[in-house]
């Protein structure tokens, strides 16, 4: 009785864990999620998947998209992509997007506060905690 229950344990826990990680090359491709890629050059397609399914567990939905859109940004830096496009919903664990350049690898927004280094902090002036009651 208490393995299946254990066994369940692990399975809804690691259902939950992010197997993806988004590389340094990734975070620099956007995904277009308007479809707008005027004046953008069409560089291919990619085609990612991740288990949709743990055993008898339907993982989220919205974990699988994350997930697949992570593989793809990762994926699309090598073709050289900067933009994509999603060319369906996911389906079974697997979505297919169109990458393009379109000569801007970071949105503008990302780009000003990347500029703007954080502001030096002298002796004594760490951040303070305070427990709350």
């Amino acid at each position: 009785m208490k393995k299946p229950l254990l066994l369940c344990a692990v399975l809804a826990t690691l259902a939950g864990c992010t197997w993806v990680k988004l590389e340094d090359a990734g975070a620099h491709v956007r995904v277009a999620y308007d479809g707008r890629v005027d004046g953008c050059d069409k560089v291919g397609e990619v085609g990612v998947s991740v288990k949709d399914r743990i055993g008898p567990y339907d993982r989220s939905n919205l974990k699988v998209k994350d997930e697949l859109e992570t593989l793809a940004r990762n994926q699309a830096a090598s073709l050289p992509a900067d933009t994509l496009v999603a060319l369906g919903e996911p389906r079974n664990g697997e979505q297919s997007f169109a990458a393009y350049h379109c000569g801007n690898t970071r949105p503008a927004r990302a780009a000003r506060a990347a500029a703007q280094p954080a502001p030096a902090r002298g002796k004594g002036e760490e951040a303070q905690t305070f427990p709350v009651r």
